[in-house]
């Protein structure tokens, strides 16, 4: 059985981080192993949340579990609770990523142009650093423009026109261009105007070929949801699937669960029923 090491925070309320992800992957028939990097009451996008920060305990998870010779298959980070879990991260990728070992990095920081509560540059300059050493990278829009240097409300302000896509795998390669490791960036979050509608789309990119994969946009973003879509692409690219097919599937298994949330006005901190819809998931 494929073993995952799922780097990530704890919350309680919020359908998010390893909440999201632990279920995502053991569903699709591998092992999900939590460092959590934080323990909250409730997700950030709450008004109030209790938070336990991990960091002078995510050095004693690497060290047991070097002890213990257990390996990994994948791994996967995303919310770091400040700067300093950033070496925490880098050293567990030095005791456990070998060559045949994918690492995707989400380098939560913002969404919609604004940034996170905790977000300075200390942050950015530290996630610009592990992103580089990632096989795979999942920011968003506002993240992928953070990476890059990139001015958010300058690049959105193309999103009518015909070569919006293009200017945004522009900036995905400028930093395959910058990474350690044979990359792919998948942008996700992608919103457009396609005729009458509005579409949200996620863009990979490598130094090969581009993917998109869009669907119809309800109107509303839920907590959750991109850790989900990070997930399911961990766990396809881990059981060796290609990046579209993996795209394809995280939006299949997402689109009816974000559907339902907006229909039953679900407020959207706290996250989609994607329970009712893992059974998606199952791989022969």
């Amino acid at each position: 059985m494929e073993r995952i090491a799922l780097i990530n925070d704890l919350s309680g309320f919020g359908k998010c981080s390893l909440t999201a992800a632990i279920p995502v992957i053991s569903v699709m028939g591998m092992q999900a192993c939590p460092l959590p990097t934080a323990v909250l009451s409730a997700q950030t996008g709450f008004a109030e949340y209790f938070c336990d920060d991990y960091t002078d305990r995510m050095d004693e998870f690497t060290r047991q579990w070097k002890n213990m010779g257990v390996s990994f298959d994948g791994i996967y980070s995303g919310y770091l609770a400040g700067a300093g879990q950033v070496e925490k991260v880098l050293l567990f990728l030095e005791q456990f990523k070998r060559q045949d070992t994918l690492y995707l990095a989400d380098p939560v920081m913002g969404d919609n142009g604004k940034t996170i509560r905790i977000f300075n540059d200390g942050l950015l300059r530290e996630m610009k650093e592990l992103t580089r050493q990632a096989n795979v990278i999942t920011p968003n829009l506002t993240e992928a423009c953070l990476l890059a240097d990139e001015d958010y409300e300058s690049l959105t302000s193309y999103s009518r026109r015909e070569d919006y896509l293009e200017r945004i795998r522009d900036m995905g390669e400028r930093l395959i261009a910058r990474a350690r490791e044979k990359q792919q960036v998948i942008v996700t979050g992608i919103l457009r105007q396609q005729d009458d509608r509005q579409m949200i789309g996620n863009l990979a990119i490598s130094e090969k070929e581009t993917s998109y994969v869009e669907t119809l946009y309800t109107g509303k973003s839920f907590s959750g949801t991109g850790d989900l879509f990070s997930s399911v692409v961990c766990g396809c690219m881990v059981k060796k699937m290609a990046v579209k097919e993996a795209m394809e599937k995280a939006v299949d298994f997402l689109q009816n669960a974000i559907e339902e949330a907006s229909k039953e006005h679900i407020p959207t901190n706290h996250g989609v029923h994607f329970e009712h819809y893992l059974s998606r998931l199952l791989l022969p």
